[in-house]
């Protein structure tokens, strides 16, 4: 054992540049993967994330119009960490662009509170008002609303937005912000969104009918049960209205962890895998790179065991502290990495997980380069001792008739020379191609999660959302269905509109119930993405979701039998659509199919398709000043707007995997090169100019990438279009959503890539050629 740790000392003085790189190779690996778990957790727990960085309050609760909070006393129960506020409160009703929603003001300073700070994403905070106001203007205070009802209202910093207060005064308010909370979302028709305002502006709005809210920060968050008791025992159960506890919120932000964790979870052990052949690569180049001194080691008395000890023992102390270099980079300066990665390993600290994937993640990354070491080294102890041997064999393959001929015809020397060293035999180019495309194939699946985000986006309709508005008129003065339907009929930029109902229905057997929903007419039938039958084109038929067909167990073609109101309704499912509400649980059919069973039945709402190019905004807008304030009009949901932290996270996942490849390409270089050394001496003696030998080693290295990449491409598009349409499916929205990247896209992957490789290539191609011509015995062998 002495002796093999002595020449193991005594190799890491001789070729310190090769344990250099090894090193550095493990610790980039390390730091991407890393990284990678950082932006995963980043994106796929944003309400986590935020209640980290809020310091959120795990319980809220909120008192009765009149009744007063005592903070003191809430502050005194054992298990209470912090406390934020109490809040005056006032229930109002806010419009924006023809939107409406209801909305729970609150009485806030001008600086933020420390425990369930709300986190700007847009705009600015409060801020007191200029002294010099008198408040003339069209608004006479500012308001910060979370971003969920903002969204719902298309209210963005610097607008005006109408609110209505509890005694039914309409009041004008500047939108100087949007903000992220860590509590229930706004929901349409539940829950309440929430708005801070300055106490000012809150005692013009509702002066006397104002409740009170506060938030408690738990030393654990298990107690939450308990600790809800204790605090509504303290208040009095009389006074308190509403108790929301923070599982709550998380569970309505449950859906878009799950999808988003899915999706990653992959990127993760593909990013793991293609990181962990890198490391291993570089190490088996470097044990190839050593078959000289393994030949002399076996020579002077070493054995096959010994040698093998020593190769692992010395890769494996190298691993070790690359991947410790790599750990404590990230752990200390992740942080400082500017743009959205350093913001997702600043946060990813506080985040569930963050210890077990600090451990883990190298963990897992040092085993498998044990393993891939271990076999490096099992090699390595069967090198024979004699050096002659290596010599005798041939290191390519004969040069080909189509290579002769393409000589023949006064093809660059470089370029035939260069595709023979890319592809020497089926066996040694496969190898190199494979694991070079590994990390091409996630960037390309990667790419096709973007193209599928941008779908939503750009191509509504194709995804299930042709209307994008709808209009409902809920006030008993309202207009006629004939005299609404003129009216919307008259707004520019409205292509059509579609008349509509939805009720719940009851699945055979009663066991849980699925929605139904009349839309458009026999003679204008509302355009639902069929992605398999065919969409409805008689009585009787209907289209639905992936989702309804899953609890039902049925499929195309099939009759459905439901409970309405305690009266039937049997429908032909003639297609499959792409549904993205209520879980894909959405049968489809015209309004004058439900009417056949219910004559009186009238349209509950309008759904509004709009011109290529139309504004919804504008849209909104025109049909609030049309209409006045008869309408209730709502931006058709899309699945995108839970998905956009995604689009970030994706950016910064091809940048890591990006690194990976460069490792991987770096190590396949110098193996070449090394491996190619004689040949190249042997080219140099026949007349090859340096500068001829330096284009073939690129031609080399840019043909592999070349093949790695259209290789990595292909099999990208169809694995990640099947990996999104695998997750619609099971989510219910439906297979066929996936979207693969544009052509250019595509093009400028592969042109990456073989530029990439030739900038790599460029510097070992300019050393080799300016070796000396000898043949030496370390050439030979």
């Amino acid at each position: 054992m002495r002796a093999t740790l002595r020449w193991a000392q005594a190799d890491f003085r001789a070729h310190r540049g090769e344990a250099l790189f090894v090193v550095l190779a493990s610790a980039g690996v390390i730091a991407s993967l890393l990284l990678a778990g950082a932006l995963f957790g980043y994106a796929a727990n944003p309400w986590q994330r935020v209640f980290n960085q809020s310091q959120g309050a795990h319980i809220w609760l909120h008192t009765r119009a009149g009744a007063d909070t005592d903070a003191k006393a809430l502050a005194a129960v054992d298990g209470v960490a912090a406390l934020s506020g109490p809040y005056r409160t006032a229930a109002t009703t806010v419009e924006s662009r023809g939107a409406r929603a209801g909305v729970t003001l609150r009485a806030a300073d001008v600086e933020p509170p420390q425990t369930g700070r709300p986190l700007v994403a847009a705009g600015s905070w409060l801020a007191r008002p200029d002294p010099g106001d008198t408040g003339t203007g069209p608004a006479t205070g500012s308001v910060v609303l979370e971003t969920s009802v903002a969204r719902a209202l298309w209210a963005e910093p610097g607008d005006t937005v109408r609110v209505t207060g509890p005694d039914g005064a309409p009041h004008l308010l500047r939108v100087s912000g949007t903000a992220d909370a860590a509590e229930p979302r706004y929901q349409p028709g539940g829950a309440a969104g929430i708005g801070w305002v300055l106490p000012a502006t809150l005692d013009e709005i509702a002066r006397a009918d104002t409740g009170q809210s506060v938030g408690l920060r738990l030393e654990d968050p298990d107690d939450t049960d308990f600790i809800v008791q204790r605090a509504v025992t303290v208040l009095g159960a009389d006074r308190v209205a509403e108790v929301t506890k923070w599982q709550q919120a998380r569970a309505e932000a449950g859906g878009d962890d799950r999808l988003l964790g899915t999706v990653f979870a992959v990127f993760g052990v593909g990013a793991l895998l293609a990181a962990a052949l890198a490391a291993s690569g570089a190490v088996g180049a470097r044990v190839r790179g050593q078959l000289r001194d393994i030949a002399v080691l076996k020579a002077i008395g070493f054995t096959p065991g010994q040698v093998t000890r020593g190769f692992l023992v010395q890769h494996l102390a190298f691993a070790l502290l690359g991947v410790a270099l790599g750990t404590t980079a990230i752990a200390l300066l992740g942080a400082r990495i500017p743009g959205r990665i350093g913001e997702a390993a600043a946060v990813w600290q506080d985040l569930p997980g963050h210890t077990a994937l600090m451990i883990g993640i190298p963990g897992g990354a040092v085993l498998l380069i044990a393993a891939s070491t271990g076999l490096s080294a099992w090699r390595a102890g069967r090198v024979p001792p004699v050096p002659v041997a290596r010599a005798a064999l041939p290191s390519a393959a004969p040069m080909t008739a189509l290579g002769k001929r393409a000589l023949g015809m006064r093809v660059p020397p470089a370029l035939v020379l260069g595709w023979r060293a890319a592809f020497p035999r089926r066996g040694r180019t496969l190898v190199p191609v494979a694991r070079l495309a590994l990390p091409l194939v996630l960037i390309t699946v990667a790419l096709v999660a973007w193209s599928t985000l941008d779908q939503f986006r750009s191509r509504p309709a194709q995804v299930g959302l042709a209307a994008a508005l709808t209009v409902r008129s809920e006030q008993p003065a309202g207009p006629s269905d004939a005299e609404l339907e003129e009216t919307l009929a008259t707004v520019p930029d409205v292509a059509a509109v579609h008349p509509g109902a939805e009720m719940a229905a009851l699945v055979p057997g009663q066991t849980g119930t699925i929605t139904l929903r009349g839309l458009g007419t026999a003679r204008q039938p509302y355009p639902s993405a069929v992605v398999e039958g065919r969409a409805v084109a008689g009585p009787d038929e209907a289209v639905a979701g992936q989702g309804l067909l899953d609890l039902l167990g049925v499929r195309v073609g099939d009759w459905v039998r439901m409970t309405v109101g305690g009266r039937p309704q049997i429908l032909h499912l003639v297609g499959r659509t792409i549904e993205p509400e209520s879980g894909g649980r959405v049968i489809t059919t015209t309004l004058d199919a439900l009417r056949e069973r219910d004559p009186r039945l009238r349209p509950a709402f309008h759904a509004l398709e709009l011109r290529k190019g139309a504004d919804p905004r504008a849209v909104s807008g025109a049909l609030a000043t049309a209409a006045g304030a008869r309408l209730e009009i709502r931006e058709t949901p899309n699945p995108a707007d839970r998905l956009e932290p995604a689009r970030g996270v994706i950016g910064a996942l091809i940048a890591v995997l990006a690194l990976i490849g460069l490792i991987e390409l770096l190590t396949l270089i110098g193996t070449g090169v090394r491996d190619r050394g004689r040949d190249l001496l042997a080219l140099k003696a026949i007349g090859l100019t340096p500068r001829q030998i330096g284009a073939m080693i690129v031609t080399a290295a840019g043909l592999t990438a070349l093949v790695s990449a259209l290789v990595g491409t292909t099999v990208g598009v169809l694995s990640g279009s099947w990996l999104v349409d695998t997750q619609g499916a099971s989510s219910g929205i439906g297979a066929g959503i996936a979207q693969p990247p544009p052509l250019p896209v595509l093009l400028t992957v592969i042109v990456g890539a073989v530029l990439g490789a030739v900038a790599a290539a460029a510097l070992p191609a300019t050393r080799t050629a300016r070796r000396r011509l000898a043949d030496s015995l370390s050439e030979t062998l």
